[in-house]
């Protein structure tokens, strides 16, 4: 091995590889009008001059977000993002779906969350899955990123079947809960809109609320781009759909993405990402779960580098981020799409 080149640098090679070889994410995208209206702070939404994109801002008056116009019983939401850079302590910029404003004390819900840093450290990304309320039973798992988040734009992606959940970084997946009987209700189950926010997470987010948001860092901006949904439209009242509704076509349709199969190739990039950049695991914790949850496979490969607490042992590799003075985060935020 050549001394001169970072080990890290072989590490993202192998994986960058692996990934490669699986297929692509590779669906129709929509404009912003076509499918998705302004949920809050209107005023720190702003759309690209085509409106096929759209950036969110937050700043000390406000955070803002988006809501898909319809509901889906399974599906397919996707997004290219770009994370604000620099100081994001406290911010959470999020990618979900969920049913709360529906089904307040039973809903469903399945998340991509960025959870921001200080200077110089990187951003961390949290998944959750949760099932008709079950948010006393915790799914979480966090990874570190392969990638600077904040430099370009990079494709994050949820996939929801009556079969299995996974969850995908650009092309690789990087976890699948497969459903089972032993799960019962804490499967995702009732139709669920798509939603993406940024919002201030100070009380919790960055070292468990010891870093807070600094808005003289601020606007914090993110950006998504390549926005994609596909599934089955249905009323949530109807909860469970019939052939007559049309739900047959549309999990057709998904089922021709090829996404929701696990392949030998997928599960081989999923290993490598998950050994080398996820950080956190309920699999592993047993400290909440002396025995693990009924979706999880425990693997010697990945259990050894965790704490009882579900926490890693040791970072083998970590990539600072570039530090960047106030000017850089100011020019970054007038270099947004304009209207």
């Amino acid at each position: 091995m050549d001394r001169g080149v970072p080990a890290f640098s072989f590490v993202v090679v192998a994986v960058l590889a692996l990934a490669s070889s699986v297929a692509s994410v590779n669906v129709t995208t929509l404009a912003f009008d076509e499918g998705y209206v302004p949920l809050f702070g209107e005023g720190n939404l702003v759309r690209s001059a085509g409106g096929r994109s759209v950036s969110l801002l937050l700043n000390r008056f406000s955070g803002s977000g988006f809501i898909s116009k319809d509901m889906y019983y399974h599906g397919l939401f996707s997004a290219s993002i770009k994370l604000p850079s620099d100081y994001t302590a406290g911010v959470v910029v999020a990618f979900y779906t969920s049913n709360g404003d529906v089904f307040e004390k039973n809903h469903d819900e399945l998340d991509f969350e960025f959870l921001g840093n200080i200077r110089g450290k990187e951003w961390r990304v949290q998944t959750n899955v949760y099932g008709n309320g079950s948010t006393c039973r915790g799914r979480e798992e966090r990874y570190y990123l392969p990638f600077d988040p904040t430099a370009d734009f990079h494709r994050y992606s949820i996939l929801w079947t009556a079969e299995n959940i996974i969850f995908y970084i650009d092309d690789t997946p990087i976890r699948e809960v497969r459903r089972s009987d032993a799960m019962g209700g804490d499967y995702p189950s009732k139709p669920m809109s798509l939603y993406a926010t940024i919002w201030d997470a100070s009380n919790w987010a960055t070292s468990g609320g010891k870093y807070k948001v600094n808005y003289k860092f601020g606007p914090f901006v993110s950006s998504f781009s390549d926005l994609a949904l596909l599934g089955c439209r249905l009323d949530p009242i109807q909860q469970v759909p019939t052939t007559q509704n049309g739900c047959a076509a549309a999990d057709a349709e998904l089922a021709t993405t090829g996404l929701h199969v696990m392949t030998p190739e997928k599960r081989r990039a999923m290993r490598a990402f998950r050994e080398q950049y996820m950080s956190y695991s309920v699999c592993y914790d047993r400290a909440r779960y002396p025995e693990p949850l009924p979706e999880c496979d425990v693997l010697e490969s990945e259990g050894k580098r965790f704490r009882e607490t579900g926490h890693l042992k040791f970072r083998r590799h970590h990539r600072r981020m570039p530090r960047r003075g106030r000017r850089a985060v100011v020019a970054d935020a007038n270099r947004q799409p304009r209207m």
